[in-house]
């Protein structure tokens, strides 16, 4: 079930170089939301018509909060940057599918903004009684939400500079440290996304991809976040999913990278 509610700003700070983290306290959105999905949130500038969808990073449903960790990467996010205390927004979530959490050993791989998400997945997890590796990657050793991380399972970095972890992608620093696990949790740019399909092809392990894209309703109407899927809608004969009613995540078999 999903909302449209004007929410509250309760806390807002920058964690590392355009990179900001919010709270915003809720009537409805947090009490339904659940690891991998988003919310979108509406600008206040009447200018900027179409929402911003942006991951859940965390959820406090006792005290009816979300946590959200987002990038400036334009004009929206700029605004969004400059929030504070206070501040009201309108907002619709939560959206999307989430990961489908199993019991079995989890490995959760991330990188660059597609970390935040881990941080909910790696709290459900570890609520379940799971155990959790978190295999996650930066450019440099500007790092983030990696103390968060760390409260629910084993963290693994990777670093493309060498200056943190493993000097290369996640994929060397999982094969580095002879990470075991059964099923994957990943989120990330689609280049990563390929690499982990095809890591988990190759030792057999189910992983579930959570895919960034730009989108415009959020909500499915439009069809402005599109993929290439297996399955065949056999009365269109057209093989697209919407990443923002059908996913964001996926069976990393099911969709086409």
């Amino acid at each position: 079930m999903k909302f449209q509610e004007m929410v509250t700003v309760v806390a807002q700070e920058e964690i590392s170089a355009g990179i900001f983290s919010m709270w915003i306290q809720t009537e409805n959105i947090a009490s339904e939301s659940k690891a991998g999905q988003f919310i979108s949130l509406y600008c206040n500038d009447g200018s900027r018509i179409l929402p911003r969808p942006i991951s859940i990073c965390e959820v406090d449903k006792e005290n009816k909060r979300l946590r959200i960790v987002y990038r400036v990467a334009g004009k929206g996010t700029a605004e969004f940057s400059q929030y504070g205390v206070g501040q009201t927004i309108k907002v619709i979530g939560p959206l999307g599918n989430g990961y489908t959490l199993k019991e079995d050993a989890a490995l959760l791989i991330a990188g660059g903004i597609g970390i935040p998400p881990m941080v909910q997945t790696a709290k459900e997890l570890k609520a379940m009684g799971v155990d959790v590796n978190i295999a996650v990657g930066y450019r440099n050793s500007d790092t983030f939400l990696v103390a968060e991380l760390e409260k629910y399972g084993k963290v693994y970095i990777a670093t493309e500079d060498g200056s943190v972890g493993t000097k290369g992608n996640v994929i060397d620093a999982i094969k580095a440290n002879n990470i075991d696990a059964k099923v994957i949790y990943s989120c990330g740019p689609t280049p990563m996304l390929r690499g982990v399909k095809n890591f988990a092809n190759e030792v057999g392990m189910e992983a579930q991809i959570s895919l960034e894209e730009k989108m415009a309703c959020g909500i499915g109407a439009c069809l402005a976040c599109v993929c290439k899927s297996k399955e065949v809608d056999h009365h269109s004969n057209v093989n697209n999913k919407r990443i923002c009613k059908d996913g964001p995540v996926f069976d990393a078999n099911e969709v086409e990278l």
